[in-house]
């Protein structure tokens, strides 16, 4: 009976402690640390380029001339020989008003000059006939003094006649209106048919310089200085950008206001483009971009590499056995879809630029086979390699 009740306790313990070691593995394996996959990224590396320093401004494009065109006289329009919006040259001719009321007044001024010099002819020849007999005493020399005073007289009426000729001439040129510039015209404002006055409230037309042109914008009165001195080195180079348009537009700053407006803090530019496509049109806001220098072998990297966190921007940097460390990175500026790293970061260092939503500090990383790069020609406004 011992023997039988000892092998039941036996076969009992035997069994306990299999299920004890079972519950044991079990344990062991669900404590067992997980270990995440790697995250396919694309990475980058950090490169040195010389960058712009740039000031961004919003600007207004303005015509360099813009001409009201009126009449100089009264009269009727008989013709318009251009239609709204189109092109104009220097001098071409617009519009042509009745000319026979100007006509008439040139025909009798001139009338009157011949009739004039006829009377000079004649006094002239009376001085020179009486010169002779006046040297001889037939006549007084108060006589002689009014022939010669005659000749004078008619000659000062046939200058005023030539003034009142030539004015007429001026009078019948007014007739054709011609255009003072090269430009875009607008809505014609006063049609064929219509009476027009001399210099009257209403214009014909309004004529735009297209082509240059000018933009105005403001810049804050800190970036007045640097402004001033980059300009003693060089013309300033100016970048405006059109919505809609993927081309800008380059220029030249032609004027810096001579005071800083106390109201606004801002000091008022001018910048000059010679708009050879017409991208810039009067009245238009546009994006500008002012280059005030370059900074020489800066740190820089795609924007979308830099992540923005609570304590303010960091990047995944690639280390050597291929994991993640999230590093805090200082960003002194973007330009053009690039970086400009102050601090946190050096140039040859890699670091992810895409996938960085699956990776975390630490993390072991896959990375692509086509590795991103920034070409060494990347188009940034006013950088010079």
């Amino acid at each position: 009976m011992l023997c039988r009740g000892f092998s039941r306790f036996s076969l009992a313990g035997s069994c306990a402690a299999v299920v004890i070691a079972a519950a044991l593995g079990a344990c062991s394996r669900d404590t067992a640390p997980h270990v995440p996959p790697p995250a396919p990224v694309t990475v980058v590396k950090a490169m040195t380029k010389d960058m712009p320093v740039l000031a961004s401004a919003v600007g207004s494009v303005e015509p360099i001339n813009s001409v009201a065109v009126k009449s100089l006289i009264d009269g009727q329009i008989l013709e318009s020989l251009v239609k709204d919006g189109d092109e104009v040259k220097s001098n071409q001719l617009l519009f042509r008003i009745d000319p026979r009321p100007a006509e008439a007044a040139l025909r009798q001024a001139q009338a009157s000059q011949t009739k004039d010099e006829a009377t000079l002819a004649q006094a002239r020849s009376q001085v020179k006939r009486n010169e002779a007999v006046a040297a001889k005493g037939y006549i007084s020399a108060d006589q002689m003094e009014q022939f010669r005073t005659n000749a004078d007289a008619a000659a000062a009426s046939v200058k005023v006649d030539q003034a009142n000729v030539s004015a007429a001439k001026v009078t019948l040129g007014y007739t054709e209106i011609r255009s003072p510039l090269a430009g875009r015209i607008g809505r014609i404002l006063i049609q064929p048919g219509n009476l027009v006055k001399a210099n009257d409230t209403n214009a014909l037309v309004v004529i735009n310089q297209i082509e240059p042109i000018y933009v105005n914008f403001a810049l804050s009165g800190q970036q007045l200085g640097p402004a001033l001195i980059a300009q003693r080195e060089s013309p300033l180079a100016v970048n405006a950008i059109v919505a809609g348009v993927a081309k800008s537009v380059d220029g030249k700053v032609a004027f810096i206001d001579n005071a800083v407006d106390t109201t606004t803090g801002t000091v008022k530019l001018r910048a000059e483009f010679t708009n050879p496509e017409h991208l810039l049109w009067p009245g238009q806001l546009v994006s500008v971009s002012l280059t005030l220098g370059v900074d020489r072998n800066a740190v820089v990297l795609p924007d979308r590499a830099v992540q923005n966190g609570p304590d303010g921007t960091y990047v995944f940097v690639v280390k050597a056995d291929k994991h993640a460390e999230q590093r805090k990175i200082v960003v002194k500026r973007m330009i053009d879809n690039n970086a400009v790293i102050e601090s946190g970061l050096a140039a040859g260092e890699t670091v992810v630029l895409d996938g960085q939503s699956r990776v975390e500090n630490g993390a072991p990383l896959k990375i692509g086979e086509d590795e991103a790069k920034i070409a060494d020609d990347a188009k940034v406004p006013g950088a010079k390699p």
